[in-house]
């Protein structure tokens, strides 16, 4: 069936550019727009194989609609020079990969696209539109799907009809109205002042269209009704405006549109002008020099099947060529399912040399012929790379498998180097860097119900052509590490650390089950309690975990102010609930139910769910690759967000327990990392000089701000210089502090403001820091760590701010996150080299647990804060806060 892809390349293009890290050739051409759009469409070539395809374009900056609007779009700043001088390049660069393109004067490139794709249409052709513009919903139909480009150019949401009736209550022809009504800040078009989108959609669900609000005006009341007649001419033309024309005089005939795969004969050349040489790696054309002869060369679709030299073991005599093999097996793949690591199946496991590659299923892994391979497997002196090596480890020990060896985990590195692309699959680092295109899992082993394991043959060529691609993928990341001075964190921390995880993970931590029990029969006593003194409050019975019926109780049947409503009624949000708790005391006792409630189900009934039957313990799961900073987070359960800030929240951890008797758990929490590494990267002398004298940092902070003695800060001043302490570390802004201290936004902006004449070094890093993120796109941690802010000089003031708040608190958070992980990494060492009996047991945040043996105390109580002060040198010190218990509720 015909497929046709329109593109909309205004839009694309400036999303790319502000997406994408500063790229240029060594012509001094900007390309970075560029490179971001040419990788969005080859991935949208081979994930859809369309077999029509066209980039639209805007033609000059007049259209027909100025005539009846002149400050149409008149409040677009003027496009960045380094952006306009790439869209040449980019028509160039089409023209030669040979994708056709469009352009009529006098219109907009979303016309030309409404315009073709109402043709496609009507002649019941297959269409996608892709733009990040919302207006494009419009166009959406039974045969038209809209895909919004969102995360700069790397992820798409598909939208058809019931996608946005699910999403906004409308039809696509709505979107219309409701851009008239709402009105679009980047296209200048004023819609009626007031209407935000919430409103707008409340006004189309009652009355339908623009033309039905303005003739209903009558059925409301005060400044809504005043605002909509005084403007109703305002929403007719916004709605005009924002309607996309679809009668454009068009002279491209559908076969004009015809795509028939990448001109292999100018696209080599062309990409090799620019530069991009992912992107002839991806494409097979690295080495590629179009013949006199015409000689078509290699397919572009990737390395046809053929080239990998695969070996399927199917019995125990295939193993012998395999076990040869292994002094020159690089790279691996142990292919799994499940998502939890502690209960994964292992399906079978690829393994790759440079000409060669094998597929071995799991059965013959436990072949008796198979031990050397397994003495490979867990040799660490044989170096081994792969994706993902560290469930990999903990998938193969539940088999009985030892692992070892990891050298290159192409996960790790592909985080590191891209932190804001968090868990990226190996098919997507397959195309990032040149490798020949994967099938993905769907098609091969099918998801979710539909998951199944093909034959043989098909399963080990899937398997081996991902290790083959870790192979290829390996020595390009090697390059960008160096390149980007990243290779001593990648090899030095987070390769190290993954191994400790696993270790930590595998060894779980015990959990006393009756004790939880018994926990739970309090918590389900206290929501009994609690549920009969709200129901005898209230007057009634209702389900509290409605929030309609609360909602009804609330604001109806008790009068409380409305703070905020939905689609569907009044919130009953947390947020409401706290801004509500003075005037009743029902809210105060429906707080503390939903805390209760949310402890017994997530804490106590999903821990019990997680204990392990055969160890007696819960296994966490660490990742490394899901938060930007270079925190951890932790799954299966999470055991970093139980809530302590309670007595109830704390009561959780009585539960663990060591898992030997005669042992203890010992816990160490860093003080105040972060505002430690602010005090050193700042080099704010009264900061500074609060930590090198061990004062209390927030009683510090509020002497020096108010201007008063030790003796006078009162409690209310420590908090409020807590909060904006901790407030400049996380990037807070006047209306986020106001809000934390129930003041206005007035009065926080001055607290803000007279930190800052205090703490002038903090100022000047903040200012600095921002200054340099908006130079060179990135910031970095200590320890080189990187994270990329495509945003930070985006026109759009939130998208920009953000960025900005991001560029402060990243080097300060990511440090901190770097510093626990290198005493992890060292600690890990001094136990091995004491020979000690003690184990690292979690990490949840600054903290540490270990359990330790009762003649080890002594020792550990000195060491491990040691180590820990001493993971990174700063200008001022670092204090770790030792306890310990029979549980982990009296370590802290």
């Amino acid at each position: 069936m015909d497929k046709l892809i329109l593109i909309d390349g205004n839009n694309i293009i400036y999303r790319a550019f502000f997406a994408m890290p500063p790229l240029t050739n060594t012509a001094g051409q900007q390309t970075n727009a560029v490179y971001g759009f040419t990788t969005m469409l080859l991935r949208l070539i081979e994930e859809h194989k369309p077999s029509h395809l066209i980039v639209a374009f805007d033609a000059g900056k007049i259209t027909f609609r100025h005539e009846g609007y002149e400050d149409y779009k008149g409040g677009r700043q003027k496009t960045p020079p380094e952006l306009s001088e790439q869209f040449p390049l980019l028509k160039d660069l089409l023209r030669d990969l040979g994708v056709p393109q469009y352009e009529i004067a006098g219109y907009e490139a979303d016309d030309i696209i409404g315009s073709i794709s109402r043709q496609a249409d009507e002649a019941g052709r297959e269409v996608m539109i892709v733009s990040g513009d919302k207006d494009m919903l419009q166009l959406a139909s039974d045969h038209t799907t809209i895909a919004l480009v969102r995360k700069g150019v790397t992820e798409v949401e598909l939208y058809g009809p019931q996608q946005i009736r699910e999403k906004y209550d409308l039809t696509p022809e709505q979107i219309i109205d409701l851009k008239g009504l709402m009105g679009d800040a980047s296209d200048n078009i004023p819609g009626v002042p007031g209407v935000g989108e919430k409103t707008a959609l409340k006004l189309l669900q009652q009355f339908g269209s623009v033309e039905g609000v303005l003739a209903g005006t009558g059925e409301l009341k005060g400044k809504m009704k005043e605002k909509l007649e005084e403007h109703a001419d305002s929403a007719v033309m916004s709605k005009k405006l924002a309607t996309i024309y679809r009668e454009v005089p068009l002279e491209h005939a559908w076969e004009d549109m015809l795509f028939s795969g990448i001109n292999k004969d100018t696209a080599g050349p062309a990409l090799a002008k620019l530069e991009f040489k992912s992107l002839l790696e991806r494409l097979s054309l690295s080495a590629y020099t179009p013949a006199a002869s015409g000689d078509a060369g290699e397919a572009a679709e990737g390395v046809p099947e053929a080239a990998l030299d695969i070996v399927i073991c199917e019995t125990d005599g295939d193993l012998p060529a395999v076990i040869a093999a292994l002094p020159e097996i690089a790279a691996l793949h142990l292919e799994t399912s499940g998502e939890n690591p502690h209960r994964s199946e292992v399906i079978g496991l690829g393994l790759s040399a440079a000409q060669q590659h094998y597929y071995i299923p799991f059965a013959l892994l436990k072949s008796p012929a198979a031990t050397p391979l397994l003495d490979w497997l867990g040799d660490p002196l044989a170096p081994k790379s792969g994706y993902d090596l560290h469930r990999a480890d903990l998938a193969l020990h539940w088999q009985g498998i030892a692992f070892a060896g990891a050298a290159n985990d192409v996960q790790l590195a592909a985080y590191l180097l891209d932190p804001t692309e968090a868990n990226q699959n190996l098919n997507d680092l397959a195309a990032k860097y040149g490798q020949p295109r994967l099938a993905p899992d769907e098609e091969v082993l099918g998801k979710g119900a539909k998951y199944k394991l093909p034959d043989l043959r098909t399963l080990g060529s899937h398997v081996a052509r991902k290790s083959a691609a870790v192979l290829g993928i390996v020595r390009r990341q090697e390059e960008a590490l160096r390149d980007t001075g990243m290779a001593g964190l990648f090899h030095d921390l987070e390769m190290p650390l993954s191994r400790i995880l696993a270790d930590m993970e595998k060894q779980g931590i015990a959990v006393n089950k009756e004790d939880l029990k018994e926990l739970g029969k309090e918590f389900e006593a206290q929501i009994a309690a609690l549920v009969a003194e709200i129901y005898e409050t209230c007057g009634t019975e209702f389900n509290l975990n409605s929030p309609k019926q609360l909602g009804e109780i609330l604001f109806d049947k008790l009068g409380l102010p409305v703070v905020k409503k939905t689609k569907t009624g009044y919130s009953t949000d947390a947020e409401v609930l706290e801004k509500l708790a003075p005037y009743h005391n029902v809210v105060r006792l429906i707080l503390q139910y939903r805390t209760i409630a949310k402890l017994q189900s997530t804490y106590v009934e999903g821990l019990l769910k997680e204990v392990s039957g055969e160890t007696g313990k819960v296994h966490t799961f660490y990742r490394q690759t899901i938060a930007a900073t270079g925190r951890l987070s932790s799954q299966y359960p999470n055991l970093q967000n139980i809530p302590i800030r309670l007595e109830e929240g704390r009561k959780i951890r009585k539960v663990f327990v060591p898992s030997e008797p005669g042992w203890s758990i010992l816990a160490a929490d860093y003080s105040q990392i972060e505002l430690r590494v602010l005090a050193h990267i700042s080099d704010d002398e009264r900061l500074k000089e609060a930590f090198v004298n061990d004062m209390d940092i927030h009683t510090k902070t509020a002497m020096d701000v108010f201007g008063v003695s030790a003796e006078q800060v009162d409690s209310n001043m420590r908090r409020s210089a807590k909060a904006v302490n901790f407030g400049i570390v996380y990037g807070i802004s006047d209306y986020g502090l106001s809000q934390n201290l129930n003041i206005t936004r007035k009065e926080a902006a001055q607290f803000i403001d007279q930190y800052f004449e205090v703490f002038q070094g903090v100022r000047r890093y903040m200012d600095e820091i921002v200054q340099e993120a908006r130079k060179q796109g990135y910031v970095t941690t200590l320890l080189e760590r990187r994270r990329y802010l495509p945003e930070i000089n985006a026109k759009n003031f939130n998208l920009r701010s953000f960025a900005e708040r991001t560029a402060m608190n990243t080097p300060i958070q990511g440090t901190a996150a770097d510093i626990i992980k290198l005493a992890m990494v060292q600690m890990d060492k001094a136990l091995y080299e004491r020979k000690l009996r003690s184990r690292m047991l979690l990490q949840v945040h600054d903290e540490l647990v270990f359990e330790v043996p009762e003649e080890e105390m002594d020792l550990m109580k000195k060491l491990l804060p040691e180590v820990m002060e001493g993971a990174l040198k700063l200008s001022v010190p670092l204090k770790a806060e030792v306890s310990y218990g029979s549980n982990w509720y009296e370590a802290k």
